[in-house]
């Protein structure tokens, strides 16, 4: 992905291609290929969203079973089930929207570790090193 495209929000990519199937201006497919690649650009922004999405939301299971099922065969068939993908792309976008974590820079958080400065662990290192000393010193010898 170019920096531009990979900055965009994942969000608003989703319901663009969402918009080419279901706007009441945009003509259906012509041929069985341009189905198959609005499918397939459909499938691409649910597993997108999927990892920003809250896991198990029930926009998010019925997006990936309907991904994950072909493109049936025949001209009505297809199209009936590109409806259906873009729709369930589009509740999934409307999901990720209202549960926050559409932006492509929002990710799930990680715990971040405190990471000492060097003089701490050179204290540190210096203090253990002396109780040992001490500790070896206060030992009786027989």
């Amino acid at each position: 992905m170019g920096s531009a495209t990979g900055q965009r929000d994942r969000a608003v990519a989703a319901a663009e291609t969402v918009a080419l199937v279901l706007d009441e201006d945009s003509p259906l497919p012509e041929t069985a290929g341009d189905v198959e690649d609005l499918a397939r650009r459909l499938r691409g922004h649910i597993s997108q969203l999927g990892v920003v999405a809250l896991p198990g939301a029930p926009a998010l299971v019925a997006a990936q079973q309907l991904a994950s099922a072909g493109v049936p065969e025949g001209h009505m068939p297809s199209r009936v089930h590109l409806v259906k993908l873009a729709e369930a792309t589009q509740a999934l976008v409307t999901t990720v929207r209202t549960h926050g974590g559409a932006s492509s820079t929002t990710l799930p958080r990680r715990r971040r570790w405190w990471k000492p400065r060097i003089n701490v662990v050179r204290g540190s290192v210096f203090a253990v090193a002396i109780g040992c000393l001490v500790l070896a010193a206060s030992i009786p010898r027989t």
